[in-house]
C-alpha cells in the first residue's frame, strides 16, 4: 500500500492492528474505527441513511447502496479475471474467484486436513465436527448440517414436484434451471490458461476435473519428518 497521504497512510496501518477503540454503547462490540462504529450502530437504530436513486431501498452503508446498484439497476462488474472471462460485482467474490485457479486455500481447519478458499466454506465444514443441524427440512422436519444435503434429500425425498435438472457432465442434480447454468459455468466450462495442481505436475482445464484430482491427494501423507518415520499430511 502506498499513498501520498499521511493520514490515509495511518489509517491503513489501522487495518493490520487488533485494536478496536471504538465501542458500542448498545452492546458488547468494538470497532477499529469510528466509521465502521457508526454504520454497526445504524444497525440497532434502523437508521439507513444512503438512500438509492433509482428506487425506494435504503442502506446502512455506502458500500452496500453501491453493491445494490451494480446488482440491480447498472449490471456493472468492475472486477473481471486476469485469466478467464469471469467479472464480478463484489471484490471479494473476484478474490475467492482467484483461487479455483490457483488452487490457494487459506482457512484452514483446525481438526481435519480440510481447507477452503473461503471463510464462509470453512465455517460450514465445521458443522461437520460440531453435528449442528440448522437446515431443517419443511415437509418432514428432518435435520441437516449443509444446506445442500438437504435441497438435495429434499429433491430425493419430496421431489415428485419438483423440477430436477441433471448435469450432462456430473452426477449433480439441480432443482432450478438458473442453478443448473452457474454450476455448469463454474465447474465445466473451458479454461484458456490450465489449472495446475500444486501437489504434482497435473494441469486442467475444466475446474471440475482439478476439483477431482485435488481429492486425490486429499489423505496423502508427503511431508516426512527427518528425525524418525512420522508422515504428515501438511
Amino acid at each position: 500500500f502506498t499513498s501520498v497521504k499521511l493520514s490515509s497512510l495511518r489509517r491503513h496501518l489501522r487495518t493490520h492492528s487488533d485494536e478496536k477503540r471504538h465501542v458500542c454503547h448498545l452492546c458488547p462490540k468494538a470497532f477499529r474505527t469510528a466509521t465502521l462504529l457508526h454504520n454497526h450502530v445504524n444497525t440497532h437504530t434502523g437508521n439507513k441513511p444512503h438512500k438509492c436513486s433509482e428506487c425506494d431501498t435504503a442502506f446502512v452503508t455506502r458500500g452496500e447502496l453501491s453493491r445494490h446498484r451494480r446488482y440491480k439497476h447498472t449490471l456493472e462488474r468492475p472486477f473481471k479475471c486476469t485469466m478467464c472471462e469471469y467479472s464480478s460485482v463484489e471484490a471479494s467474490k473476484m478474490r475467492r474467484h482467484v483461487r479455483s485457479h490457483t488452487g490457494e486455500r487459506p482457512y484452514p481447519c483446525d481438526l481435519c486436513s480440510y481447507a477452503s478458499k473461503d471463510a464462509y466454506k470453512l465455517k460450514r465444514h465445521m458443522l461437520t465436527h460440531t453435528g449442528e443441524k440448522r437446515y431443517e427440512c419443511y415437509v418432514c422436519q428432518a435435520r441437516f448440517t449443509q444446506s445442500g444435503t438437504m435441497k438435495i434429500h429434499m429433491l430425493q425425498k419430496h421431489g415428485e414436484n419438483v423440477p430436477k435438472h441433471q448435469c450432462p457432465h456430473c452426477s449433480t442434480c439441480l432443482s432450478r434451471k438458473s442453478d443448473l447454468g452457474v454450476h455448469l459455468r463454474n465447474l465445466h466450462s473451458y479454461m484458456e490458461e490450465a489449472v495446475k495442481c500444486r501437489d504434482c505436475e497435473a494441469a486442467f482445464h475444466e475446474r471440475y476435473a482439478f476439483l477431482q484430482h485435488r481429492k486425490t491427494h486429499r489423505n496423502e501423507k508427503r511431508f516426512r519428518c527427518a528425525q524418525c518415520s512420522c508422515t504428515c499430511n501438511q
